[in-house]
């Protein structure tokens, strides 16, 4: 079987459960953005972003580093290091985090919210201690478990959604059943967004315990040096990283600039709804993250295992080509179909359209540099990683700062996108000095910029209101064309391919 083919099937065992959970997960946008106005959804797009620092800063690289020391080292003694030495950073995390609760609620302006800030932490700590079993489950390629838990992780959060939000108010508003109404706080259901993920993480984290029992107390100094000296440049590059993914919700709340149309005692919902309205739209560019966070689940193994093997980089660059194509696949029927897309949220929310394009191409990027970061990687030069995202990260900081104030969401996503489209390159150009890969570029710029043209033209036939029945047909039209111009490009020969 071709290594296109190993790898699609491999993202497809571990993909599908997080894809298809998280498509039914994206279904909560509507129930989120019908029922809780923009500024309350603020909050949760803000705290979101907060916990995907502090994650990469309490796993600080041992995922990564378990993945390339249990190559060399007994993979035991390997899972037993990271596992104590996660357990012992975590646990000092929340006893710091919780003596210390009050000034961070009043450092995030969360004074009221204090019950926020508690389920945060403890998610946090549940979700770092899970990093290392699931890490496991994926070097041993159980697959099928993997899947198992994270779907029903995925989907026990949906479900409690669906409960707190959907049916105790609907309950309350028709039966008004003292069971409920003696509990539920129906004027915070942002509180229930939060306690749903805890429950959510508490069940997965209960379902790892045969991977937790195969732990033993046979630590490893010298490999945790090994692990951290490895692992902490990932980290950096992750924290760059991250500031690249999410700042630009930080960055809203504290420097946009509030319209002098808007109510001075109203600054603060209306900075919050920007948020809420960004996060929202965010959302709509979630189909490729979702294809990525499939792909780097089968991908971080596969290229390891490839790493010193003859057809390794052959390998590589036909992974880039096929990646790109579907990316752009992606992208196309996103924004063919944008007038069904678009009532996926409360009509208060669809002001922010309008940056759609720009973020699913952002995250198409995104990919190609996750793509090409493999050659730092296989060759132990993780410093580079985190120099790549340190300078993504400054261009994220500085494109902020110039563009966010006047053109709020805007700018944050026309910062986006130069961002990945920057690290991107560089990444291509530094590895091509260090581990050389013959990449079909010319191919993949092809399907980009075909999947541009395409959207350009029903943009174009948008402009003469011609309704939503043609729209979709048209749409369709054009998706149907890249598909068979890919076919014939690379699609027949990909599925030839022994």
């Amino acid at each position: 079987m071709s290594d296109i083919k190993k790898l699609a099937g491999q993202t497809a065992v571990y993909g599908i459960p997080t894809i298809v959970g998280r498509f039914l997960n994206y279904f909560l946008v509507p129930l989120y953005t019908y029922n809780i106005a923009a500024s309350a959804y603020g909050m949760v797009s803000e705290l979101y972003a907060y916990v995907s620092f502090l994650m990469i800063i309490l796993t600080y690289g041992m995922e990564t580093a378990f993945f390339r020391f249990s190559q060399d080292y007994d993979k035991g003694k390997v899972f037993n290091t990271a596992m104590l030495s996660l357990f012992c950073s975590s646990t000092l995390f929340l006893i710091i985090t919780f003596v210390c609760l009050n000034p961070i609620t009043s450092a995030l302006e969360y004074d009221n919210h204090k019950d926020y800030i508690v389920l945060f932490l403890l998610i946090l700590a549940l979700d770092t201690l899970r990093a290392i079993p699931y890490a496991l489950l994926r070097r041993e390629n159980k697959a099928k478990r993997f899947a198992m838990i994270k779907t029903i992780d995925i989907f026990s959060n949906i479900l409690f959604n669906l409960f707190f939000i959907a049916l105790c108010p609907f309950l309350l508003k028709h039966y008004s059943p003292s069971f409920i109404a003696s509990w539920f706080r129906s004027d915070d259901l942002v509180f229930y967004i939060f306690l749903s993920n805890f429950f959510a993480s508490a069940i997965s984290f209960l379902l790892l315990l045969p991977e937790y029992k195969t732990f033993r107390f046979d630590f490893d100094f010298k490999l945790l040096k090994k692990m951290l000296t490895y692992g902490f440049p990932v980290m950096i590059g992750g924290l760059a990283g991250m500031i690249n993914e999410t700042f630009d919700r930080i960055a809203l709340k504290h420097i946009v600039n509030v319209p002098t149309d808007i109510d001075t005692s109203q600054n603060s919902a209306w900075k919050m709804s920007q948020i809420g309205i960004y996060g929202a739209c965010y959302k709509l560019s979630i189909v490729i993250s979702l294809f990525i966070q499939a792909f780097k689940f089968a991908a971080e193994p596969f290229f390891f295992s490839k790493m010193k093997k003859n057809d390794a980089k052959r390998s590589y660059s036909s992974v880039m080509t096929a990646f790109v194509m579907f990316l752009s696949l992606i992208f196309l029927v996103v924004m063919c179909y944008i007038d069904i897309f678009q009532y996926f949220m409360g009509r208060e929310y669809r002001v922010g359209l309008a940056v759609v394009p720009i973020l699913l191409m952002a995250n198409i990027f995104l990919g190609i540099y996750y793509n090409l970061s493999i050659w730092y990687k296989v060759t132990d030069k993780t410093k580079w990683g985190a120099i790549i995202a340190v300078i993504g990260a400054v261009i994220t900081l500085a494109g902020n700062y110039l563009l966010v104030p006047n053109m709020s969401y805007m700018g944050a996503a026309i910062t986006t996108l130069v961002c990945y489209v920057a690290i991107a390159l560089i990444c291509y150009f530094v590895g091509q000095h260090y581990y050389p890969v013959k990449y079909n570029i010319k191919r993949c710029l092809m399907y980009i910029l075909l999947a541009l043209v395409l959207y350009a033209f029903s943009e174009v036939l948008h402009c003469f209101d011609l309704g939503t029945f043609v729209n979709i047909l048209v749409g369709t039209i054009l998706i149907v064309l890249y598909l068979a111009i890919a076919y014939k490009m690379d699609i027949k020969r990909m599925l030839q391919e022994r």
